[in-house]
């Protein structure tokens, strides 16, 4: 009789505690049935965060002014402003690198609101330009642009006007598009998008107990309220972890799991990595880091002079008007009015700065990618660039997160913690930022194949990473 060898062909097992396919509820059943419970309550947790935004956006602006004096301990308007950005801000970023988008499931009442709409509305067919990849890229910048402009961070009214008038399109788009689905947080959200992206970064999974072949796909016929065909879910962006999906018992539905924070993106081609997203990634960081960057430029004010006389020379005075107050600040008794000029000077910085980002970031991702490519990777250099795009996802995380976040810093500067302290700890959070991004890139490009020539690949992608971080360091420290 002829022996046959045998050949073991099973894959090395990585330990568990850093295993992907670990589920949580594996290690412990009653998780899931917790969320299943905790699912019915959550209308009334959506209803409470609406009292809560009421009276923070709706309360400060018929408080009295506040005195230059005043902190978050004896002034209401200060109050509100610190925990609009030094609590919830924070929080929401701090919380999708540990727990993905749980924020757009578990508080937000705008997403809540506009699929309760849906369910009452005229659930029209979506439209094309609603569902293009690009619209919520173009929300996104718009509102930035827009919350520059008003002054978001400074004044009351502008909150209100931002994230009130959010609040009412949420509610329009709801009942206007959809089958009770949410289409405001799949298409259109401004923060949509960006928690997406970093909720590629978060410790939490959710994914199909028994998985089908095909990439991830947009479906009507799903309980998912973003449109996800569950057996095929393979990106967390889309997800909001309303935990619908959480079947426990039977082999429909998703698992949650627990994973290494970064991932997803480390292994970036196994979950439907999006040249859509990595656009974002450049445009978003770069739109954000002008709108702080006008503030500390130093010929900046060169530039508006220079604009505003040749305008005067023109005959065209309308330029040294004040606009809507819609569209800019317009608070003489705060001592800040905006004129046209103003508006068109810190727009342009804006998209000035938002196209060089993307163009910075763009080439450095293509360089790793033309280097892997001579070095072995057999992914084409298109794809490799999206791939690697990837990586600066951390370091524009810290950075927005600390450009944004402004009040984050108040109740420990009142503890006796030193301006220069404070710079201290935002620098290592750009500085942690920047290694986690190097990383990224690293494992990236492991993912593409290179081996030997993974240094010298990485060294374009690091050379962005470290151009974004240095432009944050200007323009936040």
């Amino acid at each position: 009789m002829k022996t046959i060898p045998v050949t073991d062909v099973t894959e090395p097992v990585a330990p568990r505690r850093f295993t992907a396919d670990i589920g949580l509820s594996e290690q412990n059943p009653a998780t899931e049935q917790w969320l299943v419970r905790v699912r019915p309550w959550l209308p009334w947790v959506h209803l409470a965060m609406f009292g809560v935004f009421l009276a923070v956006l709706v309360v400060p602006v018929y408080l009295p002014e506040s005195s230059e004096q005043a902190t978050f301990l004896d002034d209401g308007r200060v109050l509100a402003n610190y925990l609009l950005w030094g609590v919830w801000f924070p929080l929401v970023f701090f919380s999708v690198v540990i727990t993905g988008r749980s924020w757009c499931g578990f508080l937000c009442p705008m997403g809540a609101a506009s699929e309760l709409a849906n369910r009452r509305g005229l659930q029209r067919r979506t439209p094309a330009w609603v569902r293009w990849p690009g619209t919520p890229i173009l929300s996104f910048i718009l509102i930035t642009i827009l919350g520059q402009t008003t002054g978001v961070r400074d004044h009351p009214e502008a909150a209100l006007e931002i994230f009130g008038g959010t609040f009412i399109l949420a509610i329009l788009v709801g009942w206007l598009w959809g089958q009770n689905k949410r289409v405001w947080c799949r298409h259109l959200c401004p923060i949509g998008l960006l928690l997406g992206v970093f909720a590629r970064l978060g410790a939490v999974q959710l994914s199909p107990r028994k998985r089908k072949a095909g990439a991830d796909a947009l479906t009507d016929k799903t309980i998912c309220p973003t449109y996800i065909d569950l057996p095929r879910k393979r990106a967390a962006r889309h997800c909001i972890e309303c935990m619908r999906c959480i079947l426990p018992g039977h082999q429909a539905g998703l698992t949650l799991s627990f994973r290494r924070p970064g991932q997803e993106l480390e292994s970036i081609h196994k979950h439907a990595p999006d040249g859509w997203e990595t656009l974002f990634i450049f445009l978003g960081a770069g739109v954000a880091l002008g709108g702080f960057l006008w503030l500390v430029l130093p010929f900046y004010d060169a530039w508006r002079q220079a604009v505003g006389t040749w305008f005067i020379e023109q005959g065209q005075f309308w330029i040294g008007e004040a606009g809507p107050a819609w569209l800019m600040s317009v608070h003489p008794e705060r001592r800040e009015v905006f004129r046209w000029l103003d508006f068109f000077m810190i727009t342009g910085t804006m998209v000035s700065v938002m196209f060089l980002s993307a163009l910075v970031l763009g080439v450095a991702s293509v360089g790793s990618a033309f280097i892997a490519r001579s070095f072995g990777s057999a992914t084409g250099v298109w794809q490799a660039t999206i791939r690697i795009g990837y990586s600066q996802a951390p370091v524009a995380l810290m950075a927005l997160l600390i450009g944004l976040a402004t009040e984050l810093f108040t109740p420990f500067v009142r503890l006796g913690m030193t301006p220069a302290a404070v710079n201290d700890v935002k620098a290592v959070m750009i500085l942690l930022g920047w290694l986690w991004s190097l990383w990224l890139a690293w494992r990236i490009l492991a993912g593409l194949g290179v081996g030997r020539g993974r240094v010298l690949a990485v060294v374009p992608a690091a050379m962005g990473s470290s151009a974004m971080a240095a432009a944050w360091w200007v323009a936040v420290l």
